[in-house]
């Protein structure tokens, strides 16, 4: 699992391992204590990604015997988690980190595979004893896609921040590999080149960015099982920008955890310029190394960034892109146009991730639920 969901289960299992016995399933290869990993069988090699992704969820249910609660994230894993309640009568808990329905694109680019990622996000969230949101706003979107489920099943539990491990470093070593331009700011981009980030949005605001600006975008172009691929005509949006400006640098490969927290710190402004975005990690990790944060007014990001404290928030208009554009121009160059007033934004949302965003709360509520669905008289298998 990579991404936001990849660093929620990391940070989550090592708050939950104190407190028992833990095992974490996901994929890719390799070994680590406490990790087992699965690959798609082999004999689905070359089928469609999404049906790929289910023999994966075959996989991880056949190694559940004996397990006492299943907690899976995300569709990718979800009907791997309602195949073990049904084997083995557990309780099944699953974490959203977005909703399939709610994907910014039309049906038709994934064709069947999307369908069956639909299928199977409903079967695991309708079937679960408990499905966690991270955010107010994805609770109601969860409500709202599946109206199905009891909303006293659905609680709300923010994803977190470690602070002590994402804080200001002032190493300058991820700049210099870069390239960067030490005198002048620069705003940064981290995440994937996916349609829901908004990135060609970012890149055509940024054609009328502060000229002493530079632009920064840390993302792959590769995609999660099922998605359609990279943002259409986000390469030729990049490609067009060096043309008219310098300083625009595209990294492409994963960063080591260090560097990308240098990038956070050095950066003026992180623009998070999501069109969907059940919580926003990415401003919180901005937030714990200090930085101020522009981002989208969508989904979880107005719980996350407080408005003229720790950052400046955009309206999203899907109806009026260009507007939406001009304004995130006119939030990132406010902030660039005032350091004084960004390095106060950046502590204030150093503040904000330390005192409402703790890896330690999100443990003891994700536990407390655990126990509170462990001790919960069982109805028998689904």
């Amino acid at each position: 699992m990579r991404g936001s969901a990849g660093a929620h289960v990391e940070f989550l299992a090592r708050e939950l391992r104190p407190r028992m016995d833990l095992e974490v399933h996901c994929w890719g290869e390799g070994e680590a204590e406490g990790l087992l990993r699965h690959q798609p069988a082999t004999v689905l090699a070359g089928a469609d990604d999404a049906l790929r992704a289910l023999s994966v969820d075959l996989a991880m249910a056949a190694e559940l015997a004996g397990r006492e609660l299943v907690h899976s994230h995300t569709w990718y894993a979800g009907l791997a988690g309602h195949l073990a309640k049904l084997l083995y009568g557990i309780p099944h808990i699953m974490t959203a980190h977005s909703l399939e329905p709610l994907r910014p694109w039309p049906a038709g680019e994934r064709g069947g595979g999307y369908a069956l990622s639909r299928w199977a996000e409903r079967v695991a969230m309708e079937g679960a004893d408990a499905v966690v949101a991270l955010s107010r706003r994805m609770r109601e979107d969860i409500l709202t896609a599946y109206p199905a489920l009891d909303p006293a099943t659905v609680r709300t539990i923010p994803g977190g921040i470690d602070t002590l491990l994402y804080r200001p470093d002032h190493d300058t070593e991820a700049l210099d590999r870069i390239g960067l331009d030490p005198e002048r700011p620069f705003a940064l981009f981290v995440g994937r080149i996916a349609r829901e980030k908004g990135v060609a949005h970012l890149l055509r605001a940024a054609r009328m960015f502060d000229p002493e600006a530079q632009l920064v975008l840390c993302g792959s172009e590769r995609t999660a099982a099922g998605d359609p691929g990279p943002d259409a005509g986000v390469r030729e949006l990049f490609d067009a920008l060096r043309q008219e400006r310098d300083g625009v640098h595209w990294v492409t490969r994963p960063l080591p955890r260090p560097r990308l927290i240098q990038l956070l710190t050095h950066a003026a402004v992180v623009v998070c310029p999501s069109r969907y975005e059940p919580l926003g990690t990415v401003a919180l990790e901005a937030m714990a190394c200090g930085t101020a944060v522009v981002a989208a007014a969508v989904g979880g990001l107005p719980e996350v960034v407080d408005d003229g404290t720790t950052g400046l928030l955009v309206p999203w208009a899907p109806d009026r892109p260009e507007a939406f554009e001009a304004a995130l121009t006119q939030a990132v160059n406010r902030v660039l146009d005032d350091p004084v007033q960004a390095v106060r934004m950046g502590a204030a949302g150093r503040q904000r991730a330390v005192r409402e965003f703790g890896w330690d709360q999100v443990g003891k509520r994700t536990f407390e639920l655990y126990e509170e669905l462990l001790t919960r008289p069982r109805r028998g298998r689904a």
